[in-house]
Formats: structure tokens, sequence, C-alpha cells
């Protein structure tokens, strides 16, 4: 497949980008030093992993946060994966967005320190590479935006923004929110020493049974030309993640540095009774279809650094085999120049059902199953607070199993 050089790609306007989506060609991924990836997800949304709570101050916030850094270091983990901005607001002094809320409580409010300044540094210092998680489109866990911050983007433009599933979402249907969107994140990375951009699996938001996301007036204006509004979906997201990588690329020649690009996909891109070159899988969910995700297309063609599908199954299960899709993927990544993790369920290890995860050998054994392929270049473990807890042992067992020594350079 023919490949897009950095230099043509940086030349590119918006009118050969869309010639280079319709005919499939593509910037050629960078390619940093390959070592074993042995990742963490450290969740800000809803308090999830960090902080414990938007009451703490900044000393003891800037504990916790040492705290999973060294936790990190004591489970042999090599990168943690920071959500920096979760819903459509910073941990960083943004010039675009507010303070997120849960640093403070209150949307907009300044903490009185800088956690994404704070983060790298910490982590740097113990030897982790820090990626930024960024979530592209969610707005607010709620449909009103009366209680966003005054001033927030999607006050100041309401016509950006659309209500589905009880959530708020930016319309990935609109350039203007997609530019936004992008130099928002890119802030983050030109101010910081990042060492990747990283996007988690929500696009267009996961189906809600009874509603639909009303972007009738953007297909109108934008679908023209689309075999239909699937497909049109599709391009505005393909257009996120192309021109991410494209100004990421860019940067990183300007600055002469390498900042690594990837996304965490649900799993399973298409069912094979769907799309013969899809799984052998039966999920009710399908990136492509529902999330208007083409994530093979991302990596056959390049757009990535790497991409760290969530196979969030056991090995065994009916509807998604742990077994059928980490061959799935190195399939897809095979004579590639993207690298392929295996996001792992630790959060599920203790579960009494299915039955395999009240086994704390399961994530173990995933560990054994996916050695036998070259093309997996690590694992990541979602999430922090569950590589702290370890609820079932399932994560010391890991550790015994297969961190016994550093990470392979």
């Amino acid at each position: 497949m023919r490949r897009m050089t950095r230099r043509t790609f940086a030349a590119a306007t918006l009118g050969a980008a869309s010639a280079l989506l319709a005919t499939g060609a593509a910037p050629s991924a960078s390619r940093a030093p390959r070592r074993e990836l042995r990742g963490m997800w450290l969740a800000t949304v809803a308090n999830l992993d960090w902080p414990s709570s938007a009451k703490l101050g900044p000393a003891e916030q800037q504990r916790e946060l040492r705290a999973h850094f060294d936790t990190a270091v004591a489970r042999r983990l090599n990168t943690v994966f920071f959500q920096v901005r979760p819903t459509a607001d910073a941990l960083w002094p943004s010039p675009y967005e507010p303070w997120a809320q849960y640093l403070t409580g209150q949307q907009g409010r300044d903490p009185g320190w800088d956690p994404l300044d704070f983060a790298v540094r910490e982590a740097h210092r113990r030897d982790l590479e820090l990626h930024a998680w960024f979530n592209p489109y969610r707005v607010a866990n709620h449909t009103d935006p009366g209680r966003l911050v005054a001033g927030h983007p999607a006050r100041r433009h309401p016509d950006w923004v659309l209500p589905y599933g009880g959530k708020l979402y930016y319309n990935p249907g609109l350039p203007e929110v997609r530019g936004f969107v992008q130099d928002a994140m890119l802030d983050a990375v030109r101010r910081y020493p990042v060492d990747g951009v990283h996007f988690d699996d929500y696009f267009y938001p996961y189906p809600v049974a009874g509603q639909r996301f009303d972007d009738d007036a953007e297909f109108e204006e934008y679908g023209s030309g689309f075999a239909g509004r699937a497909a049109w979906r599709r391009d505005n997201i393909d257009r996120l993640v192309y021109e991410m990588a494209g100004k990421l690329r860019d940067g990183n020649e300007r600055a002469g540095r390498t900042v690594r690009f990837g996304v965490s996909p649900f799993a399973v891109w298409r069912n094979q009774g769907t799309d013969p070159q899809g799984s052998r899988t039966k999920a009710g969910v399908q990136t492509y279809d529902d999330l208007y995700a083409d994530t093979r297309r991302w990596v056959r063609e390049g757009w990535l650094d790497y991409i760290v599908p969530q196979v969030y199954w056991p090995l065994g299960s009916a509807p998604a085999d742990y077994a059928e899709l980490v061959p799935w993927w190195a399939r897809t990544v095979d004579g590639t120049d993207v690298d392929l993790y295996i996001g792992e369920a630790l959060y599920k290890a203790g579960d009494t059902q299915p039955a395999a995860w009240k086994d704390p050998a399961e994530l173990s054994r995933h560990l054994t199953f996916a050695a036998r392929y070259p093309q997996v270049g690590g694992h990541v473990y979602f999430s922090a607070k569950e590589v702290a807890r370890d609820r079932a042992g399932a994560m010391a067992r890991v550790v015994r199993d297969h961190y016994g020594s550093a990470a392979r350079a």
C-alpha cells in the first residue's frame, strides 16, 4: 500500500486530505525504539482513579499521584496513560477549555497547581513514559449545558453540542468541532514533554436503545457524496485520526522529538458474520458499525504508531474469545509499522461472572497466550487503582509469572 512521506503530509491541504482519505494514501507511522510496553490507564473522569476526591488539597492530590507512579514501578510497569481531558476540560491551564471539575469539585476553578506538569516530571523521574490520554468528543456526563461553567466552548457554541444517552457530546460531523478539539489536545503536546497522545474508545457514542444521535442537519450539509450516513460518520472519525496523526508528526519534526500516537478501541472491529474480514466473534457492538471507527483501516494504512484493543473477555468466552481476538489483531498489524499492545481487564479479576474471572491466574494465562504472537508488544491494565488494590491477586500473579525482569528493550 502506497505511503505518504511526513514532509508531503505536512504540506497537504484539507482538499488534498480529502482525496487521500478517499484513495487510502497515508503518512507512514513514526517509529520509536521498541521495548516491551507494560502500562496502566490512570483515569480521572468521575474521580475513578485519581484524585480519589475533589475535596483533597494540592498536597494530598500530589501524594496520591506519586503513589500511583510508585505502584507502577513496584509492579514493574513502564508506561502510564494519564487521562488529562476527561470531559471537554483540562488538567493543565488550557487556553481552550476550563479546569476539570474532578480536581476541585467545580469546573473552571484553578486548583492552584499544574497536574499535567507535575505528572510528567514525576513519571520521568521514575523512568516511566507518560502518555496524555484524551477523550475527543465527550462534553459532560449530563445533558444540561447550563451546568457547564460560563464561557465553556459548549455554551459559546451551543450548535456544536448534542445530547444523547444522558450525556452531552461535541458533534463529530462539524469540521469546526474537529479543528477545535484537535487544537485543544495539541496545546498539551506543545507545552509538556509527554511521550504519547492517546485516544480511548469513545468516538461517536455507544448506542443507546430507543435514542438517536440527531445529526440530520449536519448530514444534510456535509453528507453529499457518501453512500449513507454511516459512511459519512466514519469519514468524520477517519479525518479526526488522520489529521491528528499528521499534526503530531509535523510537530515532531519541528521540535525534534517523538510523541507517539495511539488508540485503545473496543476490541471488535466487525464480527465475521457481518464482514468476512472480521473476527469470529458475536459481540453486540462493532466499532465500524456502531462507533463509526474504522480501527482496522487506521492500522493498515499506518495512521497510528500503536493500537491497544480492549480485549476485555477471558479465554474461551463465547461472544468474544481472547484466543480469537489476539490473533486477529496480530494479523491486522502484521506487515505494518503499528505496534500492538493488548488492553487487559484487570478490573474484572475476582468477578464471579463469567466464571473464568474468579481465577486469579486468568490474566497471567492471557500473557502466556499472547506471547505466542511476536506482533504483541505488551499489555495495558485498566485501571490504576486496580493495579494498586489487586483485590484478587491477579496483578501480583502477572508480575510473578511474566515481569521478573526489566521490560525488554
